[in-house]
């Protein structure tokens, strides 16, 4: 499968891989501030990083960089894993230069991405999962027409989704 490059008004999204790699990529992935909310974090260097690149593009994983037109790497999206059978994908975002936060990039990016899964990769449902004291992410995901069906106050989640109707 070859994943394919996105594009918006701002935004390019190209497919995650390798050409990703460099030290300010690892930067994000070791700052408490972008990975406040992330599962992952904060022990990373440039060899861990170049393992998880490398197998994103050996996986053909549906994840994306999103660059800045013209511009620089800003954070990065994906839908894995995928349910084939239910048509069911899994939903994540993140906007590591922090210089960018605020300015809408999440929301476009995400709106790019939920329109290929539904129109290009047929899915009829997205899902993901938040941190409940991240209401910036919670009022994007409402915004952009994401349900709560599910909350584990032990883990401090919440489950939305969006069908597609």
């Amino acid at each position: 499968m070859k994943i394919k490059k996105l594009i918006s008004e701002r935004l390019n999204l190209i497919p995650l891989g390798i050409n990703q790699l460099s030290e300010e990529y690892v930067s994000w992935m070791n700052d408490n501030e972008v990975n406040f909310y992330l599962e992952s974090g904060g022990d990373y260097d440039i060899i861990k990083l170049k393992e998880y690149l490398n197998n994103i593009e050996k996986s053909n994983i549906y994840s994306w960089a999103i660059y800045l037109k013209g511009s620089k790497h800003i954070g990065n999206i994906k839908i894995d894993p995928i349910n084939l059978d239910t048509k069911v994908g899994e939903y994540g975002i993140l906007i590591g230069d922090k210089n960018e936060w605020g300015k809408g990039y999440a929301k476009e990016a995400s709106q790019i991405v939920i329109n290929f899964c539904f129109n290009y990769l047929n899915l009829k449902k997205i899902e993901l999962g938040v941190k409940m004291d991240n209401l910036s992410a919670i009022n994007l995901y409402q915004k952009m027409g994401f349900v709560e069906y599910k909350a584990d106050v032990s883990k401090n989640s919440i489950r939305m989704f969006l069908k597609n109707d």
